[in-house]
């Protein structure tokens, strides 16, 4: 699933450990063998979900580069873990975590290698290059996009064509049928609340279809503010949760994966990361996507999709040429596939593309380039959005919700 890492230390004190760093400070771990030793790298990636499909990725390497080990970290509480392990000036060889601003607060300390010019990034869509240099608000890049995500609305097709609808293409239509479902005595929409990170995926696609073109730009040099520009994706959000059932905020993730997959909802306002949890709870499901009907416009009806994985290379690392070798072994095709089959995401790498039918509803969004990233991606962990959302659905307050936005952001500048 798509979770964010909590809060990392200040970008002040990282800052001031990569200048104060060099390579004499690394652990002795990490000093170049002898030529009896294995080379040995670590990769540190974010994803609990894909610590198995990335040991097998691993053993594959291995087998092909056998005077190379690999060790992969991934802790619970990885971000409290690597916290821990920059203030010791221990940092792991590569760094794979989200297009957010956990990458951006690193991109700016000097953590990573600058790959701006490197062989490696001219592999990746324009687009999601672009996506890191807006977040982290840098001319030059410093880690690869790897794999994408997006969010869609999952519906039950088998669900569809027993009540006859057909996929809605505007707003007014996604609202019409989510009527008629109601009308029928089944449940819309399948929200779990209980896990606050779950209020962000329909949220997130409302906000990127009406926030404007260049709202954290703007909202950055104070010229608009999310009073001015989120009222709409607000409302709107608001009037999805009408369609949920009688206990949103009762249910958690892994609830709403079984309870979709046994037919308890006709839709799930999700990630495309539920769908192989859906098919575990039921193989036999009939599945299909499409992209948020946000507005009336349908080419303002974008999907969003931003960088759910990247690598990023140490500054620090000891064996960089081993580094490289892993890291371009990972952008291999026949390895790229293997990753997106298991992982159920996008790829960020041209030319590599996933054959997948239950995301075919999305093919024509990605071939016309309607996309956007994450908004949520530019909030700064301390506002905690989810949260805010969370009590957006309890007290209906458009304003306040808007108004601690606003509050909130200020703070977290103010600090910078």
């Amino acid at each position: 699933m798509k979770k964010a890492f909590s809060t990392l230390i200040s970008l002040v004190l990282i800052t001031s450990i990569f200048n104060g760093c060099s390579k004499n400070n690394v652990s002795d771990d990490a000093q170049t063998p002898t030529s009896k030793e294995k080379v040995k790298i670590e990769f540190f990636q974010y994803k609990p979900e894909a610590k198995d499909t990335f040991e097998k990725i691993i053993q594959k390497f291995e087998a092909e580069n056998p005077d190379i080990d690999v060790v992969q970290s991934n802790p619970p509480e990885a971000s409290t873990v690597l916290r821990t392990r920059m203030a010791k000036q221990d940092i792991p060889d590569i760094v794979s975590v989200g297009g957010d601003v956990t990458y951006a607060d690193l991109a700016k300390a000097g953590a990573f290698e600058d790959l701006t010019n490197s062989e490696e990034l001219q592999k990746i869509y324009p687009q999601y290059v672009q996506m890191l240099k807006d977040i982290s608000g840098l001319d030059k890049v410093y880690a690869i996009p790897y794999a994408v995500n997006a969010n869609a609305v999952i519906y039950n097709k088998k669900l569809f064509n027993e009540l006859g609808l057909t996929v809605p293409k505007t707003w007014d239509e996604f609202i019409a049928v989510a009527d008629k479902i109601k009308k029928s005595g089944k449940i819309p929409f399948y929200f779990t609340f209980k896990d606050s990170w779950t209020t962000l995926p329909a949220f997130n696609v409302l906000a990127a279809a009406t926030q404007g073109e260049n709202f954290y730009s703007d909202i950055r040099a104070g010229k608009t503010t999310f009073t001015n520009s989120y009222r709409e994706a607000a409302e709107k959000f608001l009037k999805l949760v009408e369609y949920g059932h009688k206990d949103n905020f009762g249910k958690g993730y892994v609830d709403g994966n079984i309870a979709f997959a046994k037919g308890e909802s006709v839709m799930y306002l999700q990630g495309i990361w539920a769908i192989p949890e859906i098919k575990k709870a039921n193989p036999d499901i009939e599945i299909g996507v499409f992209p948020y009907p946000s507005t009336n416009e349908q080419s303002k009806n974008v999907v969003v999709s931003g960088v759910d994985l990247l690598l990023a290379i140490s500054k620090t690392s000891k064996n960089p040429e081993a580094v490289r070798k892993f890291v371009n072994f990972l952008l291999r095709e026949d390895i790229v596939k293997d990753y997106l089959s298991e992982q159920n995401a996008f790829s960020a790498i041209q030319g590599v593309v996933k054959e997948d039918k239950d995301l075919e509803g999305l093919k024509d969004s990605f071939d016309k380039g309607l996309i956007k990233d994450f908004p949520d991606h530019y909030v700064p962990n301390s506002m905690a959005l989810d949260r805010q959302l969370q009590q957006l659905v309890l007290d209906k307050n458009v304003d306040a919700f808007l108004k601690t936005l606003d509050n909130e952001w200020n703070k977290a500048q103010s600090r910078k």
